[in-house]
């Protein structure tokens, strides 16, 4: 005689960013469910309406692939900051059109009566990374994603920081040194080093390509202005990170992120930079490798805001 079968426990995970939204069924593995994952394009131009239709359509296709064997624990939403009031309400710095927006309320039919909880999408990616990936077993450590923008979150103690307000890890908006003998003022280190950002100082000295993938391929062609604008990239990234590891005492640092890949040698020279900004012994030690859960991190670590509560 057969028995009944065994309840597979998934999460309902959602990935808010200023182009785009994802929402999948994730296990606690952080595998997710074949044909469970959807997009919906999101962007500058987006309102309160639009964007929370834009979610509403993700979450719908993902939970209509559910199967009869399969329960939900909960939702996990993962976004673009800041949080804001209680941690629940977002105000996404690259969509002016959404101001203080409540997300529970979007997702909650979808949600069949189990939490909703909301973190930065940095944290849920280092949540990833710490639970199933390059942060394993790292006490102190840092997870940060080099593309568009430069964002990520912190483990401190063996946990991952979130802070008073649900902020914590805006690691892309530490202070550097703008590494240009013209330019001396500070910046921010997601204005300095960012896929973006670095095209466009490559083209200010003469670079006439359009993005990170033409950078790229010049770089390895050699062209001097390409090889020049990836170290100035790298440079930064290696002197916010030097700050963290005089702050935290940091072991390991996990990097991905699109604009991480511009260069073979790109984590190489972060790794470089931060021993060489480094101004404590033990920061020298610092070690810069490869995120391991790549494009899958947002969602799992999504996920597991729902599993671990």
């Amino acid at each position: 005689m057969g028995g009944a079968a065994t309840a597979t426990e998934v999460a309902l995970a959602v990935d808010i960013g200023g182009t785009k939204v994802d929402a999948a069924l994730v296990d606690a593995n952080g595998r997710i469910v074949p044909g469970s994952r959807h997009r919906a394009p999101t962007g500058a131009d987006q309102t309160p309406g639009t964007f929370a239709q834009a979610i509403a359509t993700v979450c719908e296709a993902a939970t209509a692939v559910a199967a009869p064997t399969q329960r939900l624990v909960g939702v996990g939403i993962g976004t673009a900051g800041p949080l804001l009031g209680d941690g629940t309400h977002v105000s996404p710095l690259n969509m002016p059109g959404i101001r203080d927006l409540p997300l529970v309320p979007t997702v909650e039919r979808f949600a069949g009566g189990t939490p909703v909880r909301v973190a930065l999408d940095g944290t849920c990616i280092t949540l990833a990374e710490a639970r199933l990936g390059a942060l394993r077993d790292v006490r102190n450590g840092l997870a940060m994603v080099v593309s568009t923008g430069i964002g990520g979150g912190l483990v401190v103690d063996g946990r991952v920081l979130r802070g008073e307000t649900g902020n914590a890890g805006h690691v892309g908006q530490t202070w550097v040194r703008r590494p240009d003998p013209d330019a001396p003022v500070g910046a921010t280190v997601e204005a300095v080093a960012s896929g973006p950002a670095t095209v466009r100082w490559a083209n200010a000295h003469g670079w006439e390509g359009l993005d990170g993938l033409a950078l790229a391929a010049d770089h390895r062609a050699g062209h001097p202005v390409a090889v020049r604008a990836v170290r100035r990239s790298a440079e930064a990234v290696g002197q916010a990170i030097a700050a963290f590891a005089a702050l935290l005492d940091l072991t390991v640092v996990a990097i991905g992120g699109g604009f991480s890949r511009v260069a073979s040698d790109y984590l190489a020279l972060v790794e470089a930079a931060a021993h060489d900004a480094a101004v404590l012994p033990a920061a020298r030690d610092l070690r810069v490798v490869p995120a391991e859960l790549g494009d899958d991190a947002p969602l799992a670590g999504a996920a597991l805001l729902a599993f671990e509560g």
